[in-house]
């Protein structure tokens, strides 16, 4: 059975290390603001084990006009489990309750071979590439949700 539900900052870890910080220590699976009380953590379970996760952040960044800003953070999915519609399913489930919080504007700093998974769910690409230490080049993408259009 397949749930997406609320988890800990500590529990994404399970997934953040092995998909995103790959080869790298523990502490670098903290994020800046995963503590906050303005921050959720979502995994999804399949048969009650953690596959996949995502962090929304109530957080404006200020190339964006847009007041209710929230950002989309270390979505990942396990690699077994990737490409099978698990990491579409988080996104959405991001959206909507970034929705209930009359957010206005979903923006995120995607890696270049995730562009194109963001781009299939209608998020656009903001200006050239950027480095980030370690890890690699990303762009930055918003997503306008109080258009459903966008």
């Amino acid at each position: 059975m397949e749930v997406i539900k609320n988890i800990s900052t500590k529990e994404t870890f399970l997934v953040r290390q092995p998909v995103l910080r790959s080869g790298k220590p523990i502490e670098s699976c903290q994020f800046e603001g995963d503590n906050l009380k303005t921050t959720l953590h979502f995994g999804l379970f399949i048969d009650e084990k953690l596959i996949g996760i995502v962090s929304v952040y109530s957080n404006k960044n200020t190339t964006f006009i847009s007041p209710n800003q929230f950002q989309i953070r270390g979505m990942a999915i396990l690699p077994k489990f990737q490409k099978r519609g698990f990491g579409k399913k988080l996104v959405n489930h991001c959206e909507e309750f970034i929705q209930n919080q009359k957010g206005t504007l979903i923006w995120l700093n995607a890696r270049e071979n995730a562009v194109s998974f963001y781009e299939k769910l209608h998020y656009k690409k903001i200006g050239d590439p950027f480095a980030i230490a370690d890890i690699g080049l990303h762009y930055l993408m918003k997503k306008e949700i109080d258009d459903p259009h966008e």
